[in-house]
């Protein structure tokens, strides 16, 4: 098992309607959780935008099948 990975926070405005579809997905998706969403699509936008660090790529397979780091 690994172990547990600095998080920091991190404060965004979005708009409404962007937040209100988001926590209707949420209700209706127990297994995901708000951070579980932004770390899959930050890590989604870096790695198609040309990051090409390991770590990134592993926390987006992370969040995305659910792999508690």
């Amino acid at each position: 098992m690994q172990p547990t990975m600095p998080r920091i926070s991190l404060f965004a405005e979005i708009p409404e309607e962007l937040h209100e579809v988001l926590q209707e997905y949420l209700d209706t998706h127990p297994a995901w959780s708000q951070h579980r969403v932004f770390c899959a699509a930050l890590s989604l936008f870096l790695m198609q935008n040309g990051a090409s660090d390991r770590g990134i790529n592993r926390i987006y397979l992370d969040s995305l099948f659910d792999y508690a780091t």
